[in-house]
């Protein structure tokens, strides 16, 4: 039975890294086209300016690389459903485009996963 419980916790390890990369990858390439001229027009239509275009993108960056750092996965899985959410709600409340929020709710829905499988690495930077 021990050994069932292993694998089990095994499986779901690899799983989530599975899921990390390719999270961490897509957050790679979603933060360079922010930081280039990709979405300029999107953000003049939400009206808070460039710099939060710039923030977004720095965040996802930062996202990504620390989904692949086991101490800080957790952590970067939880920021990243906050910048997640905060695309949700622009999409929905500011840009009234429901489609454009299907994505970010995905990714939002994705990152959420790795969070709590990952609780325990939170739980650990703040020594508990």
């Amino acid at each position: 039975m021990a050994d069932a419980a292993r694998t089990k916790i095994s499986v779901a390890n690899i799983a989530l890294w599975a899921l990390q990369v390719l999270l961490a990858a897509y957050f790679v390439y979603s933060g360079v086209s922010l930081l280039g001229d990709d979405f300029v027009g999107k953000f003049d239509k939400i009206g808070f300016g460039q710099w939060l275009r710039y923030v977004t993108g720095v965040l996802e960056l930062a996202g990504a690389l620390g989904l692949l750092v086991p101490r800080l996965c957790g952590l970067a899985a939880a920021g990243l459903v906050g910048v997640m959410a905060g695309a949700v709600a622009t999409e929905l409340v500011i840009l009234g485009d429901p489609d454009g929020a299907v994505l970010p709710a995905v990714l939002l829905g994705l990152a959420a996963v790795v969070a709590f499988g990952r609780r325990a690495t939170v739980l650990q930077t703040f020594g508990k």
